[in-house]
C-alpha cells in the first residue's frame, strides 16, 4: 500500500534537482575567471517534471522499454542566456551565482519539508508519534 508514494518520490526529485543545481552554480562560480565561459543552469523544477524529455512522463522502470529515461537522471545544463558578458566572453556573475545558490537551498529545505511532513502523517497514520 505504501510502496509507491508519490509525494515521497516528487520530494526525492525535487531534493535531487536542487543537489544538481547547486553543482551547476558552483561549476559556475569557480570559473568565474575563466575567459569565455558561459555560464550555465539547470531547468527550473516544474519545467523539468511538465517536459517530456526530461523524463518525468516517459519513464523506462525496466531494461526492455522502448520509450523513456531511466528514474533519477537530470537534464543537462544549458547556458544561461540572461547572462550579460564580460570584454573576455565570460557571463558569470558572482552575485548572480550567490543568489542562484539561496534560492537552490531554499528549494532544497522545501523539498526537506514536504518529506518530513509526508512521513509525520504517515507516523500519525499508523499511530506512532
Amino acid at each position: 500500500m505504501f510502496d509507491n508514494l508519490e509525494v515521497l518520490r516528487l520530494s526525492q526529485a525535487m531534493a535531487r534537482h536542487a543537489g544538481a543545481r547547486q553543482a551547476v552554480a558552483a561549476r559556475n562560480m569557480a570559473h568565474a575567471d575563466t575567459p569565455g565561459y558561459k555560464a550555465r543552469d539547470l531547468m527550473s523544477f516544474p519545467e523539468m517534471i511538465n517536459q517530456d524529455a526530461a523524463g518525468f512522463h516517459l519513464r523506462a522502470t525496466r531494461a526492455p522499454h522502448l520509450n523513456g529515461a531511466q528514474a533519477g537522471q537530470m537534464p543537462d545544463p544549458v547556458a544561461d542566456e540572461g547572462a550579460v558578458g564580460d570584454p573576455n566572453g565570460n557571463t558569470v556573475s558572482l552575485e548572480t551565482e550567490m543568489l542562484r545558490a539561496v534560492e537552490i537551498r531554499r528549494q532544497h529545505d522545501r523539498a526537506l519539508a514536504i518529506y518530513r511532513a509526508s512521513l509525520n502523517i504517515l507516523r500519525s497514520s499508523i499511530g506512532r508519534q
